[in-house]
C-alpha cells in the first residue's frame, strides 16, 4: 500500500492509461502491458511490499487527459465553441506531469490475463484527487486525496433526479437487449445476455438515495460515452451533477438506439395488431430467410446468400470478408502473392458458409493477410550505433571478445549495405522512371494524353535487382559452446543493439518435417511452420531470430528429416525465396538475420553446418567467472533474494573458493545458484537478527571460507597443486577440459620394475594417450645412446625392465595427444634418474621424429597451471600464436617457453645436462 502523511493524503504508484481507457469506480478494466515498462517496476514494487497479500495490491489509475477539458474536468468554452487546452500527448509511455488528469480511481490488482498479448486486470475503488506528482520516472507516483460522496437526502429535486437515473437505467437496458433480437444499423457498444439484464435490473432495484453516485458511476461504465464524458463524470465529486450527466449521457444513447430501430422495423416489417413479441420475431425470421432464399422453401444453410439462415448474419459475413479484404490490402503483398489472395478471396465470396472448405480458405487468407511480406522494422543505423552496440555487449557479457567482434563487423557491414542499397534503388529509379507519351487517335491535335506504359524490366534492370539481393544477403551465425555460457542472451544484445524484435525458436526435440516447412493444406488442422509462424508473431521481415539448440534437431524418420528442411531456411543463396508447404507462395527470408546455438558440432550435418558461419564461445575460465559473478550473479541474487548490497560482502577469496572448489562448469549456472545458497543463509539470518532488534550486534554481512562449509557443505571438488618435492619419472602435465571447460594439470607418474619390457598403462586413458606412450618410448628407446642411458647403440634399455603408467584422479577418462612431450620427459627422467622441477609443467605432441607439434586449449591449461602454483611452463613453438589470447595474470604470472624439437626441450629442462648446441635439431628445409 502507500505512504500516508500528515496532509491526510497517501503516495501511490500511478499508471497512466492508453486512450480512450477512463476507469471509474465498480468498473473492471483491461489494461494492455505490452511495451509498459512503467506497469511491470509497478507490478515489481508492489508484489515484493506485499508477496502473500493480494488484496492489498493497491494502485491508482489516471486517464490522460482531453484538451477540451481543464485538470479538474470542467469544459473549455471559447465564443460558444469548444476550446482546445493545449495538446495532450496520446501516449501513456511518454506522458508527463501536465498530460495526466487531475482526478484518478484507486484500483485492485485482479491478476494478468494470459492471451496473444499480456493484459492487467483491475478493479475499480474509489475516486481520488491528484494533489500533486511525486515523480514520473521510471514509473509515476503521486499525492493523492480521498474524496467523499456527499448526498442531499432531504433534497426532493435530488430525489427526482435519482428516479430518473433509475428509470432511464431501466430503459437503456431493455432496448439493449431488444437491439440485439432486432435488425439495428446503430448496435451498442456492450451486449447483455437475458441473464446479465436480469441481474443488472436487480442490482438497479435495489439502489437506495444514498448509494446514487454508486449506481451513476456504474451506468456510466455500461453505457456509451466518450472519453470526455467519462472524465466529467470522474471529476464530478459532488454526487448531484455526477447524476446529472450520468442522465444526459443514457438519454443520448436510448435516442441513438431508438430512432435507429424504429427506422428499422418500419422499413422491414409492420407488426399485425394483436400478435406479441415473440409472434413478431418468429415472422421477421422467416420473411428474411424466405427473401434470403428467393422465395422457394429450401433448407436453412443452402440459400443463396452467405450465412443461410437470417439476413443478420449474411450481413455481417459481408462485413467480415470486406475487413479481410482490407486486411489483404493493407498488408502489401508481394506480387505472387497478392495473385493467390485474389484468387481464393473470388472462390471465398462465391462460397457458403456452411461449407468445410470455407473455413478452411478463410484461415488461409488470414494468415496470409498477417505474414509480414514488406514491412519492416529500421535498424538504428546512425553515427553512434558501433559504440552504442559496444557498450550494450559489453554490459551484457564479459569475456567473449571474438564473438563481440564478429557482431560490431556484421553492424559495419548491415550499415554500409544500406547506404549501396539506397545507391542501387536510386539506379533503378532511374531506369525506371521515364513515361512515354501515347498520342490518343481520337484526340485533337493540340491535346496529347500522356499515358504511362508498362515495360519489361531491360538487362540492366534485372542485374541491378539481383546485385541488390545480394546485398541484402544477411549471414547466418552458430554460436557453438558449453551450457550457460552466453549464447542465447548474445542474441538478445545483437537484437537490442539494432532496434530489432527479437523470436527465439527451440529446435530440441523437433522430430517432424512439417515443423519447419509447415502442413499441406490438404491435411486437417493444417498450419504454417515455426518459421513463417515466428514471422507472424513479430510482424516484421527483418527480426532477429534464434535457432536454439539446434543440434538436437531430429535426424530423418518417417516423418521426414527436419535438419534437411532447415536447409532451405539457412542458405543465404535460396532463403529468399523460401517456401512454407502451407503458404506455398515464395516468402523473403534473407532480411531475418538467423542466429543458431548449439552445444556440440558432432550431430550437425555436414551440408547443414556448411550453411552457417560457426564461432567457437569456449568455457569460462576462473578468472572470467569471478568478473562475471562481481558484475552480473552477485547483484542479481542479493536482489532476488531481498537483500541489499550493504546487507551482504562476498571477499574475492571467498567467491574463488565458491568456483573452485563447489563448481566445476564451463558456463556460470550452477556458480549462481550456489551464490544463491549464500545469499539466502544470509538473509535467514539478516530476518533473525532484524526480528530480534540485534542487527547491529548479531548480524555480519562478511562472509568468510568457513562459512562456506556450514552454508554449501563439504568441499565437492579438490584442487591440483603442484608437488613440493620431485623424484625421478614425475612430470607435471597439463589438461584443458578435465572437469566442465576449466583446466588444470595432471601428474604423469612412470615407474620400473624387473621384467621383460611389458608397458603397463592405468588411470583411464584412452586410445590417442596410449599411443603417445608408445611414440614417446620407441622415440626415448632410439636415441638411448645418445642420451647417455645404453652404454652401446645397439643395446636395448627395456630388455631387463618393465614399466608402469599411471595418471592419477582414475576414475576420470583422459585422452589426447597432448601429454607426448611430458612422457617422453617422464621416461627419460626415469631411466637417468634425474628428477625434474615440480614448478615446472608442459605440454605438447611428440612425432616419432622427434619433433613437438601444437596442440590446443592453451588458455584453459595455462590458467589451471597458474591456479596449481606452476611458475614456468614448456609449450610448442606453434603455439606461440595463442599467447596473445592469454589473460595479463596469466602472462604475469608463468613464465612460458617454446620448443621446436625434444632436444631443445631437454635443455630447457635439464641446461645443467645438454648444453645450449649440444643438442641435436632435424634440419628443416
Amino acid at each position: 500500500m502507500g505512504k500516508s502523511n500528515s496532509k491526510g493524503t497517501t503516495v501511490l504508484p500511478l499508471i497512466p492509461l492508453p486512450l480512450p481507457l477512463a476507469l471509474l469506480p465498480t468498473a473492471k478494466l483491461t489494461i494492455p502491458i505490452a511495451n509498459r515498462g512503467d506497469i511491470l517496476s509497478i507490478l515489481a514494487k508492489v508484489v515484493s511490499a506485499s508477496p502473500t497479500k493480494t488484496d492489498e495490491l493497491i494502485v491508482a489509475c489516471v486517464p490522460l487527459n482531453s484538451p477540451q477539458l481543464s485538470r479538474d474536468g470542467k469544459l473549455l468554452i471559447e465564443d460558444g465553441k469548444k476550446a482546445r487546452g493545449g495538446v495532450y500527448e496520446s501516449d501513456p509511455m511518454s506522458a508527463t506531469k501536465k498530460d495526466v488528469f487531475g482526478y484518478a480511481c484507486l484500483a485492485k490488482l485482479s491478476g494478468i490475463q494470459q492471451g496473444t498479448s499480456a493484459n492487467l486486470l483491475v478493479e475499480g475503488l474509489e475516486r481520488v484527487e491528484v494533489v500533486s506528482i511525486v515523480r514520473d520516472r521510471p514509473y509515476f507516483e503521486a499525492e493523492l486525496r480521498s474524496v467523499d460522496d456527499y448526498v442531499d437526502v432531504a433534497n426532493p429535486a435530488f430525489l427526482e433526479q435519482f428516479n430518473t437515473l433509475k428509470q432511464l437505467s431501466r430503459e437503456l437496458i431493455a432496448l439493449v437487449r431488444l437491439s440485439s433480437v432486432f435488425p439495428s444499423r446503430i448496435a451498442p457498444t456492450v451486449a447483455v445476455s437475458a441473464i446479465a439484464a436480469r441481474k443488472i435490473e436487480l442490482y438497479i432495484s435495489r439502489k437506495n438515495l444514498e448509494q446514487a453516485g454508486e449506481l451513476a458511476d456504474f451506468m456510466v461504465n455500461l453505457a456509451d460515452s466518450t472519453h470526455e464524458e467519462k472524465l466529467r463524470v470522474l471529476a464530478a465529486v459532488d454526487v448531484k451533477e455526477r447524476v446529472e450527466r450520468a442522465i444526459d449521457i443514457l438519454q443520448r444513447q436510448i435516442s441513438n438506439i431508438q430512432g435507429s430501430t424504429r427506422i428499422t422495423v418500419q422499413t422491414t416489417t409492420i407488426q399485425p395488431p394483436g400478435l406479441d413479441f415473440e409472434q413478431v420475431r418468429r415472422m421477421q425470421q422467416e420473411a428474411i430467410r424466405r427473401r434470403g432464399l428467393g422465395g422457394q422453401g429450401m433448407p436453412p444453410g443452402m440459400g443463396g446468400f452467405p450465412g443461410g439462415a437470417s439476413g443478420q448474419s449474411g450481413e455481417e459475413e459481408a462485413n467480415e470478408l470486406d475487413e479481410l479484404k482490407k486486411r489483404l490490402e493493407d498488408a502489401k503483398l508481394s506480387a505472387e502473392a497478392d495473385k493467390v489472395a485474389q484468387r481464393e478471396l473470388s472462390r471465398l465470396q462465391k462460397m457458403n458458409p456452411a461449407q468445410a472448405e470455407y473455413q478452411v480458405c478463410r484461415n488461409y487468407l488470414e494468415n496470409l493477410a498477417e505474414i509480414p511480406w514488406t514491412k519492416t522494422t529500421v535498424d538504428q543505423l546512425d553515427a553512434k550505433t558501433l559504440v552504442k552496440a559496444k557498450k550494450q555487449l559489453d554490459d551484457d557479457h564479459y569475456g567473449l571478445d571474438k564473438i563481440k567482434k564478429r557482431l560490431l563487423e556484421y553492424l559495419a557491414v548491415l550499415k554500409l549495405k544500406e547506404q549501396a542499397n539506397k545507391n542501387i534503388d536510386d539506379q533503378i529509379k532511374l531506369l525506371t522512371g521515364a513515361v512515354v507519351p501515347v498520342k490518343d487517335s481520337d484526340a485533337k491535335e493540340e491535346e496529347v494524353e500522356e499515358k504511362e506504359v508498362a515495360k519489361p524490366p531491360t538487362e540492366e534492370e534485372l542485374k541491378l535487382v539481383e546485385k541488390k539481393r545480394m546485398v541484402d544477403k544477411s549471414p547466418i551465425l552458430l554460436l557453438v559452446g558449453p551450457p550457460g555460457t552466453g549464447k542465447t542472451s548474445l542474441a538478445k544484445s545483437v537484437a537490442t543493439a539494432l532496434g530489432r524484435k527479437f523470436h527465439r525458436i527451440s529446435l530440441g526435440g523437433v522430430r517432424d518435417e512439417a515443423e519447419i516447412r509447415g502442413h499441406r493444406r490438404t491435411y486437417v488442422a493444417a498450419m504454417p511452420g515455426v518459421i513463417v509462424s515466428g514471422l507472424k508473431k513479430v510482424g516484421v521481415a527483418n527480426p532477429v531470430f534464434l535457432l536454439d539448440e539446434i543440434d538436437k534437431l531430429g535426424m530423418a524418420n518417417y516423418n521426414g528429416d527436419p535438419s534437411a528442411a532447415m536447409l532451405e531456411v539457412l542458405d543465404p543463396e535460396q532463403n529468399h525465396t523460401f517456401t512454407d508447404h502451407y503458404v506455398n507462395i515464395p516468402i523473403d527470408l534473407s532480411k531475418v538475420l538467423f542466429i543458431a546455438t548449439a552445444n556440440s558440432l558432432d550431430t550437425i550435418p555436414a551440408p547443414l553446418l556448411d550453411r552457417m558461419e560457426t564461432i567457437q564461445l569456449s568455457g569460462y575460465t576462473t578468472l572470467e567467472k569471478r568478473h562475471i559473478a562481481n558484475r552480473h550473479l552477485i547483484p542479481k541474487q542479493i536482489t532476488t533474494n531481498g537483500l541489499h548490497p550493504e546487507n551482504i560482502d562476498i571477499p574475492i577469496d571467498v567467491l574463488d573458493k565458491i568456483i573452485t572448489s563447489y563448481t566445476r562448469e564451463s558456463g556460470v549456472r550452477n556458480l549462481e545458484r550456489e551464490i544463491g545458497s549464500v545469499c539466502r543463509s544470509k538473509a535467514v539470518e539478516f530476518a533473525t537478527a532484524k526480528d530480534d532488534d540485534s542487527l547491529t550486534t548479531a548480524y555480519n554481512p562478511l562472509v568468510t571460507i568457513d562459512d562456506l562449509d556450514a552454508i554449501l557443505g563439504i568441499e565437492r571438488f579438490t584442487e591440483e597443486l603442484t608437488e613440493t618435492h620431485n623424484r625421478p619419472g614425475v612430470v607435471t602435465g597439463l589438461v584443458a577440459y578435465s572437469t566442465g571447460g576449466q583446466g588444470s594439470i595432471l601428474f604423469i607418474e612412470i615407474a620400473d620394475m624387473p621384467g621383460s619390457g611389458r608397458v603397463q598403462l592405468t588411470g583411464k586413458l584412452g586410445d590417442v594417450l596410449k599411443e603417445s606412450v608408445e611414440v614417446a618410448l620407441s622415440w626415448v628407446k632410439a636415441h638411448a645412446f645418445e642420451l647417455g642411458l645404453a652404454a652401446s647403440v645397439d643395446e636395448d634399455i627395456m630388455k631387463n625392465r618393465s614399466i608402469h603408467v599411471h595418471c592419477p584422479s582414475g576414475a576420470i577418462p583422459k585422452d589426447g595427444p597432448s601429454a607426448g612431450l611430458a612422457h617422453t620427459v617422464a621416461l627419460i627422467s626415469l631411466f637417468s634418474q634425474k628428477p625434474v622441477p615440480p614448478t615446472l609443467a608442459m605440454t605438447g605432441e611428440v612425432s616419432l621424429r622427434g619433433r613437438v607439434l601444437p596442440v590446443g586449449g592453451i588458455k584453459e591449461k595455462l590458467i589451471g597451471a597458474l591456479r596449481a602454483g606452476v611458475e614456468r611452463v614448456l609449450l610448442p613453438e606453434g603455439n606461440r600464436k595463442d599467447v596473445r589470447d592469454l589473460p595479463q595474470e596469466v602472462k604475469d604470472g608463468i613464465h612460458i617457453e617454446f620448443v621446436g624439437h625434444i632436444w631443445e626441450g631437454l635443455g630447457k629442462v635439464w641446461p645443467e645436462r645438454w648444453e645450449k648446441g649440444v643438442y641435436h635439431v632435424e634440419p628443416r628445409l
